[in-house]
């Protein structure tokens, strides 16, 4: 219903199909991922055997110094270390060539490690190698990590479901089964896709999908959702959704193809990799060609040792893997605690928020309305006008059409309703059986100049005026409950130094009360669409971020003004999953404050690496230049420099932002 939020338009925004390439981005990259479904001993195997052929050739070489370990032989045995290490890399180089980027970091390491086994420094060039790949490694080792995180909250659904076909079951793949087809549930069972309960009643278990842990009873017609577990007794559900369509795909979707949408750091450090990369080829060039011309004793080969130590020190991995994991790591943890990004670039806006605007039903309420008390006109009948009621509020897909709904009981159909109107800011007009019906806020009787003796400011509770004819008919008197965590949400922000501003349609009284109970102190009620635009547009005048919170559908205007849209409920309509920026999936206030801390940290760990990347890198460029830098420090300054980094993106995912 349009009491409190009225407009239907959506805000428009990219929405993922589910069949982009999302590993290959995430890392900055650009290689493949295909390592990434393999397992740790899958992953380090090359870089162990390459490391115990590189630790044999060190002890010939130093240690045991026989006679026979020299020429080819030795060659041979560094070349063998360097294949299971080198031979990949090579290949992605090549890749890159083909693909137009002749800078890869790839290049980088190629040309480096083979210089050095053109100048004869072997163990250099098999040490590089293997130090870059065991880099590589705990960056995939990450990405499955945050990955993991992503599915087990989300791809909760069964390979397998049992249809009844003719009374008899039969078991069949969850991907072929059709709309329209009934499942049987047993108890302990997960459901696997959308649909209606057809069963009387039935309990299940919905912590995979909300985070609550009670048992939700669903009755006859209720919309049961892929991921839910049938509590104790057999139910029968009608599939209403495709498998690939059901809101949890969807949700995966969206979370799996976040990196279509990227944070300016991270955007910037994939730009400033392409200039930096070739700048720093040409310079290693430079350092190995012109002192010929200006030293007097220039030896060919030393000056080329020194442009491969630069080159190995210069290579932008640490930059190119670890920001964009950082940002990733950030996606997962915010999957971790129920809170799904659509980009890095939110986590961004929300680092540097500073003021957020909630909605009043549904986000700091429960949107579960009951009515309370109802008042008719002497001249009116009061069964005939509450069935009346119903059918134009069957409309509706407000929270109070619900509660009027569920108060008055099943829509007589025999009434006809010739015309509806959803009034924005007001209510509803239909006209039934030849009478005009008016339903909605006492802002709708005066829109339409009727004439009522109510005082309806002095009542704490929502009022839906009747007007019949353009009589004042009567009203109903509906109320909701503040969410349990909505306070210590609410308090929890303000530690964080944010301002919060409650917009809401409904009636100031209300409004007010659930403020006060809760905290707020600029809290506006009564409010049209376009009013709840200018108080935003009042908030961005400040050049501040404003992020705004409701069901992420309704109040488009106010969503598409606002620098991030964060939903509540995203399971509860197809629409939210695809408006919203930011989907909180378990209805709860306190995990608002989460988001913005998983923002922060995750910019904080981001700008970490950034200074300790160019920091490092710095300094061992110019001993590399002077020739104080041998290739180890050159491995340090990459290899090492990379793994510190990539520890410190992983550190996001296993925080506990609840108390933080």
């Amino acid at each position: 219903m349009s009491q409190e939020c009225c407009s239907t338009e959506e805000k428009p925004k990219k929405v993922s199909t589910g069949h982009e390439s999302h590993d290959h981005e995430d890392d900055g990259h650009g290689h493949s991922h295909e390592n990434e479904n393999r397992t740790p001993f899958q992953l380090f195997l090359p870089a162990a055997l390459s490391f115990i052929l590189l630790v044999i050739g060190l002890v010939l070489d130093h240690w045991l110094k026989p006679d026979w370990f020299k020429g080819w032989l030795r060659v041979a045995l560094y070349l063998v270390a360097y294949l299971p290490v080198g031979f990949p890399v090579i290949k992605e180089a090549l890749a890159s060539i083909k693909n137009g980027d002749f800078f890869s970091e790839f290049l980088l390491m190629t040309i480096a490690t083979v210089g050095a086994f053109a100048i004869g420094e072997y163990p250099e060039g098999v040490a590089v190698m293997l130090f870059y790949s065991v880099g590589e490694v705990f960056q995939t080792m990450a990405v499955q990590k945050a990955k993991l995180n992503i599915k087990s909250l989300l791809d909760q659904r069964p390979d397998e479901v049992t249809v009844l076909e003719n009374q008899i079951p039969r078991t069949i793949k969850a991907q072929n089964a059709a709309v329209g087809q009934i499942i049987q549930l047993k108890p302990g069972e997960k459901l696997a896709l959308d649909g209606e309960l057809l069963s009387e009643t039935a309990s299940f278990n919905t912590s995979a999908l909300t985070g609550e842990s009670k048992p939700n009873t669903k009755r006859t017609g209720d919309t049961v959702l892929a991921g839910m577990i049938n509590l104790n007794t057999l139910a029968l559900v009608k599939i209403n959704t495709p498998y690939e369509d059901s809101k949890l795909s969807r949700i995966l979707e969206m979370v799996q193809n976040a990196s279509s949408q990227k944070a300016k750091t991270e955007l910037f450090i994939r730009k400033f990799a392409k200039i930096y990369t070739p700048i720093v080829v040409f310079m290693a060039i430079a350092i190995c060609l012109l002192p010929y011309f200006f030293v007097a004793d220039y030896i060919f080969r030393d000056w080329l040792y020194r442009a491969l130590v630069f080159l190995v020190i210069s290579c932008p991995c640490a930059l190119v893997i670890s920001i964009p994991l950082g940002y990733f790591g950030g996606i997962g943890a915010g999957s971790r605690n129920g809170i799904l990004f659509k980009g890095s670039n939110f986590l961004d806006i929300l680092a540097s928020v500073k003021n957020v605007v909630m909605d009043k039903t549904g986000t700091m309420t429960e949107g579960v309305f009951k009515v309370q008390e109802v008042f008719v006109e002497e001249a009116f009948n009061k069964a005939e006008m509450l069935q009346h009621l119903n059918v134009l509020e069957s409309k509706s897909t407000h929270p109070i059409a619900t509660a009027i709904h569920e108060f008055v009981g099943e829509v007589n159909h025999s009434t006809v309703l010739e015309s509806f109107e959803e009034i924005a800011g007001h209510g509803l007009k239909g006209n039934l059986g030849g009478k005009e019906m008016l339903a909605g806020n006492f802002k709708l009787m005066e829109k339409f100049g009727i004439n009522h003796n109510i005082n309806h400011t002095a009542v704490s509770d929502t009022l839906i005026a009747i007007a019949v004819d353009r009589k004042f008919a009567g009203y109903l008197t509906i109320s909701d409950q503040i969410k349990e965590d909505a306070a210590a949400a609410v308090s929890e922000l303000k530690n964080l130094g944010i301002s919060i501003t409650m917009l809401s349609g409904d009636k100031s009284a209300v409004v007010q009360e659930v403020a006060k109970e809760i905290g707020i102190t600029n809290a506006y009620g009564d409010l049209l669409p376009e009013d709840k635009v200018n108080k935003v547009k009042e908030l961005k005048s400040r050049n501040e971020s404003v992020v705004f919170i409701g069901d992420g559908v309704n109040d488009a205007p106010v969503v598409a003004l606002s620098d991030v849209g964060m939903a509540m409920g995203g399971l509860g309509s197809d629409a939210t999953i695809e408006t919203a920026d930011v989907v909180i999936q378990d209805d709860r206030p306190s995990k608002i404050p989460i988001a913005i801390k998983i923002g922060r940290e995750t910019r904080k760990i981001v700008w970490q690496n950034i200074i300790l990347a160019f920091g490092v890198k710095a300094v061992v460029l110019i001993l590399g230049a002077g020739g104080l830098a041998t290739m180890w420090e050159a491995v340090f300054a990459d290899v090492g420099v990379a793994l510190l980094a990539i520890l410190n993106a992983v550190r996001i995912q296993h925080m506990d932002f609840s108390k933080k």
